[in-house]
């Protein structure tokens, strides 16, 4: 078996776990694989910093629902979460699970490009430019399963939570992220989707608690959030927070 060539349909299984383009078993396969092999790791690490920046550019859509719903119902993207059915009457192209779709077509193929150019062409002469701040963390479940991942872009002081393998939330609950910098009380994030990509600004607070020292938490909570400030529910994921 040539495992030079095993090692680049690994890297491209991971490029496609980054996009999100993995239907629930092969991304179960992948977050476990995320998990117990620091290689693993590494590689959905990187290939999440190489299409950060295409979610960026995007502008908004408002791209019809029923596209979506046929994507997702193909991909068996809904079978490990449950959501409730509030609408929302204009996405963010950033928060849309299309939109990640979308840009996989295309960047599969330039992800296997990118395999066998790295590989065989010689480095270029680096050019002087200001590189985003990424970090990255996977957020798992007991079972070392990794519901979502999360990359932060520090320059843009903002956060991109992205499904993995969610696990079902009841329709009278939410699911909300937590900063938890070491040594101090959970800070409160945001509430999500669990089932689709979401976009956090952050603000200066929480930016200067991240950190290789710090970690994400993810808890369900009643609709709207806790009440209190802190986790009241059942924390159901958690992942340390590391540089891309």
């Amino acid at each position: 078996m040539n495992s030079s060539f095993e090692s680049d349909k690994d890297n491209l299984r991971y490029a496609e776990y980054a996009l999100g383009l993995l239907d629930a078993d092969a991304r179960a396969a992948v977050a476990r694989e995320v998990q117990s092999n620091p290689e693993a790791a590494a590689a959905v690490a990187l290939w999440q910093r190489h299409f950060t920046p295409l979610a960026m550019e995007v502008t908004d859509v408002a791209p019809p629902a029923h596209v979506w719903a046929g994507i997702r119902r193909r991909l068996a993207f809904d079978k490990a979460a449950t959501v409730s059915g509030t609408s929302r009457s204009r996405a963010s192209a950033w928060d849309s699970l299309g939109l990640w779709r979308w840009i996989g077509v295309g960047a599969t193929a330039v992800a296997a490009c990118l395999i066998v150019v790295t590989l065989n062409r010689p480095v270029a002469p680096s050019v002087a430019v200001h590189p985003s701040v990424l970090m990255v963390s996977t957020i798992a479940g007991d079972n070392g399963v990794a519901g979502w991942t999360a990359t932060m872009d520090i320059d843009r002081s903002e956060l991109l939570v992205v499904p993995a393998s969610p696990a079902a939330v009841a329709a009278d609950r939410n699911t909300e992220l937590w900063l938890i910098p070491a040594g101090g009380a959970p800070i409160s994030v945001g509430v999500f989707p669990p089932g689709d990509p979401k976009r956090f600004h952050l603000d200066k607070a929480l930016l200067d608690r991240l950190g290789p020292t710090a970690a994400l938490a993810v808890s369900l909570e009643p609709v709207g959030g806790s009440p209190t400030g802190q986790p009241t529910g059942p924390v159901i994921a958690k992942g340390a927070i590391r540089a891309a």
